[in-house]
């Protein structure tokens, strides 16, 4: 495998994680970086996930993570700035954190793969893609789930 069909492999990661997401939230790219033989992926959630409904967000990821056979390695519990970190069956890292105002981050890290140009990710992303903005911004997107009992 080369650093492009492991940027292919991590969109599909992401792509099945934010498909289990229900209802749906909506997600832009982060950045795509690559270092001497690896690639990690990157989608930031702009929907706000309120502080009561973060843990039904990291209780969804976890138990699809678990379905589909990923070993989760470690779980954050912090109030404010909780992660599950996983690993698939062929050596994939997946993450989803939370930062910053409760923003969400998915993120996928390849094992070491062999060296390849890396072009940018082919899914579109289901809002504004944000293309050439740095940072993206804050969550800025309501749901009448996900952001229940947020300001």
């Amino acid at each position: 495998m080369d650093m492009q069909e492991a940027a292919i492999r991590a969109d599909g990661i992401l792509d099945d994680v934010l498909r289990a997401v229900k209802p749906e939230v909506q997600w832009a790219h982060g950045p795509t970086s690559t270092g001497s033989c690896d690639v990690s992926r990157m989608r930031v959630v702009l929907t706000i996930v309120s502080d009561s409904r973060r843990g039904s967000l990291l209780g969804v990821v976890d138990r699809f993570w678990r379905k589909s056979g990923y070993r989760i390695k470690a779980v954050n519990k912090d109030a404010d700035f909780p992660a599950i970190y996983a690993q698939t069956n062929d050596g994939f890292g997946v993450t989803l954190s939370v930062g910053g105002r409760g923003q969400a981050f998915f993120e996928v890290d390849s094992p070491c793969v062999e060296e390849s140009e890396v072009a940018e990710s082919t899914t579109p992303p289901n809002g504004p893609s944000y293309e050439g903005v740095y940072p993206l911004p804050r969550p800025n997107v309501r749901s009448d789930f996900w952001s229940a009992g947020a300001p």
